[in-house]
């Protein structure tokens, strides 16, 4: 089911007596969803990515904007009659109820034409359960499960009417660190297999990036950037974007740019064109730096922190946003943790330049 939001804005009324007006949650949203698509909305807290999956789902409308599922505007209509699939954070599970009965709740109220038999109604949520890989589990409670088994329970609850959209408002963000990885790839596993429309909320950049065809970054209620997950990581559009996606972050430098060249501190470390003199912000990724003993950029060695196949190497200087710089090398290179410095050529492709007041991306020609 393709999705279509036409300018969405949501306004809530402030509640801040000192500053009155509205508090615009998503301003002016705009984008088509491909069917069968799993799409992720990241951003930090208050961002409005929850708030546009409301809209979308129904339990909120529009200040302005239109909803459409394929063909068909949605937005005078309620949650019920627009054939969505909602997980939560908390999972929502009635504790009273076996597995089986959390399944097929959402189909003992179907009424009409639509109605089932009980014998339909289990067929349908065995049919769920094993998509979850839960079927040898209909006979638990939910005080009986761990938190990974209760989360595939509400995705099984979710999909067992097979809704047109399955939304997921930050699913894995109760669940340990092993947990998250192993339901974020059930998750996967399962839209693949579904191939519902889906669309995955969350702040954390690691998940919506694994997992998604397509993520929407948001800031404010304005969409800041949407992409294939590594064409965003590569190509930003602002230092905001550049800032949130990736781990470790970004490194972060104040620096200018004078004839040709780009300076860090005293030292020229880039030549470039394409960008006017003067002072910039720049962005180079742990990866962008490289190992050389005579290169450009000088740095005060901390440690150095040996991750396996990679060694991260933190240091300083004056002129970086962090208190720490890190550099993430192959462990096939020696470095001498006896130096009181360290030195890095940079990889152009790693490297990006900033406006210092608007911070949008400045682009450059390497060389």
């Amino acid at each position: 089911m393709k999705i279509v939001l036409q300018n969405l804005t949501k306004k809530f009324p402030s509640r801040n007596k000192k500053s009155p007006g509205d508090v615009i949650a998503v301003n002016d949203f705009t984008f088509e969803i491909p069917d069968g698509q799993l799409i992720g909305l990241l951003g930090p807290s208050g961002c409005g990515k929850s708030t546009a999956l409301n809209l979308i789902c129904g339990l909120q409308k529009p200040t302005e904007g239109k909803i459409f599922f394929g063909e068909e505007d949605v937005t005078p209509l309620p949650p019920e009659h627009r054939g969505v699939g909602m997980v939560f954070q908390n999972y929502a599970l009635y504790p009273h109820l076996t597995v089986l009965k959390n399944i097929t709740f959402p189909l003992e109220n179907l009424r009409g034409a639509n109605r089932l038999s009980k014998e339909e109604m289990e067929r349908k949520a065995l049919e769920a359960a094993k998509l979850v890989q839960l079927e040898g589990l209909m006979d638990r409670k939910p005080s009986e499960l761990s938190g990974g088994q209760q989360q595939r329970v509400a995705i099984a609850r979710a999909l067992v009417k097979t809704p047109r959209v399955l939304l997921l408002d930050e699913p894995l963000s109760n669940l340990d660190a092993r947990l998250r990885l192993q339901t974020r790839e059930e998750i996967r596993r399962i839209q693949r297999q579904t191939k519902v429309t889906t669309i995955f909320v969350t702040h954390d950049q690691e998940e919506a990036m694994s997992i998604s065809d397509m993520i929407v970054v948001m800031k404010d209620g304005i969409v800041q950037q949407i992409g294939k997950p590594q064409q965003v990581y590569d190509d930003p559009v602002n230092l905001f974007v550049a800032k949130f996606l990736g781990t470790p972050p970004i490194n972060i430098f104040q620096g200018s740019v004078s004839g040709g060249k780009l300076c860090i501190g005293e030292e020229s470390v880039l030549a470039l064109q394409g960008v006017p003199e003067g002072t910039v912000t720049v962005g180079i990724r742990p990866e962008g730096f490289i190992l050389q003993q005579d290169g450009p950029l000088t740095c005060d060695l901390t440690r150095v922190e040996v991750m396996g196949r990679d060694i991260s190497v933190v240091s300083a200087h004056p002129c970086a946003e962090n208190p720490s710089i890190r550099s993430i090398i192959n462990a096939e290179n020696i470095v001498d943790t006896e130096a009181k410095t360290v030195r890095f050529a940079l990889n152009p492709r790693k490297v990006y330049l900033f406006h210092p007041q608007t911070g949008e991306r400045l682009p450059f020609t390497p060389g």
